[in-house]
């Protein structure tokens, strides 16, 4: 502790540990303190100390720190269980950037770590707070467009896979880990209470050889909804962030700015279709709803603050408060990248033994 404000630290001083530092230090400090940072690299420690931010000169000496309550890990990925059990063994409590682990059994001795030495260990799924999820899961929980039995999922770029470890396997790159985390989290999180039945995925290697830049997959629930999920790299013409299908009307986001719309039917009475022309032939099935059948609404744009992930981890270690990303969640979470990555290597629908939050 400090002046009775929650010591806090970071270890990995890049793009994602500066974003923590800043967070730490101006956005919670009435919660926190921001004691200082480590990286490996001298020169992201000297960046550090040129920002006002004090760097140990060692990891040992940040975790040596009684100050210290708590530290973020935000190193590449595979370090993150070393670097966590090692903070645990020191008596801190642990953040660690997702993915969490580079596996199940990893993730497993980090748990099992935490509960050792009595201390916490969660993951910052940080797009639990995306608004554009928010408001999807909204029109999902208030059953706002009927029965819900297809939702879509995606982020695409066109630059491929950034060129430092996020290409190279062994450090745990590819856009299953990196994005597909995210919104894989969304997906399970979103649909509970449902249960996760079957697994179907492909990934993809169009700008790199050495790890999947991309994959799609879909998720069968135990009520038969159909989840589709996408992340890649290589589009230059991008589809929508979201899209929603249920019994009564769709709805659409089309950007992280929430951008899209709700349409429902206004009028199931009137069937009656006007056929088209429809390239060399006519159709009466594909025909547009008339106006007076429908009726389209503004997205109820869900606001949130990602700084409430911090404040619940404060709370949770004053004594105040449940911790809102579980072990649990991460054992689903990890199961199922495991799962992607079976179906995709046998080309195969994987039964999916979902487990009990």
């Amino acid at each position: 502790m400090v002046n009775g404000k929650i010591g806090a630290a970071v270890i990995g001083y890049g793009g994602m540990g500066g974003w923590h530092t800043n967070k730490i230090g101006n956005d919670m400090k009435d919660e926190a303190v921001l004691v200082g940072i480590y990286d490996i690299n001298p020169e992201r420690n000297a960046v550090a100390e040129k920002n006002g931010i004090h760097a140990f000169a060692s990891r040992e000496e940040l975790l040596s720190d009684e100050r210290i309550d708590i530290v973020t890990i935000a190193t590449p990925n595979d370090f993150h269980k070393e670097i966590a059990i090692d903070a645990l063994e020191h008596g801190k409590n642990v953040i660690s950037e997702k993915p969490v682990a580079m596996n199940s059994a990893e993730l497993e001795e980090m748990i099992a770590a935490a509960n050792r030495c009595g201390k916490l260990f969660t993951v910052h799924q940080n797009r639990r707070w995306d608004e554009d999820y928010l408001t999807m899961k909204k029109l999902l929980d208030t059953n706002e467009l009927g029965p819900v039995f297809r939702i879509e999922s995606r982020v695409q770029g066109s630059r491929g896979v950034p060129g430092d470890w996020r290409n190279m396997p062994e450090h745990g790159g590819g856009m299953v880990l990196d994005w597909g985390i995210h919104l894989l989290d969304q997906a399970l999180m979103m649909t509970l209470p449902r249960k996760l039945k079957s697994v179907y995925a492909e990934l993809t290697y169009v700008t790199n050889e050495n790890c999947d830049d991309g994959f799609r997959t879909t998720l069968i629930f135990d009520d038969g909804l159909s989840f589709y999920v996408e992340v890649t790299t290589s589009n230059f013409i991008e589809l929508p962030l979201w899209y929603m299908l249920g019994e009564n009307g769709s709805a659409v986001i089309n950007n992280w700015q929430c951008d899209g719309e709700v349409v429902k039917v206004s009028d199931w009475e009137n069937r009656d279709a006007v056929p088209i022309v429809a390239g060399a032939g006519i159709t009466k099935t594909m025909a547009p709803r008339t106006d007076d059948t429908i009726k389209r609404y503004p997205l109820p744009v869900q606001k949130a603050d990602w700084g409430e992930y911090y404040k619940n981890v404060f709370a949770y270690i004053r004594g105040e408060s449940d911790i809102i990303v579980t072990h649990n969640q991460q054992r689903r979470l990890m199961k199922l990248v495991e799962t992607i990555f079976e179906s995709a290597a046998k080309n195969e629908v994987i039964e999916f033994e979902d487990i009990d939050l």
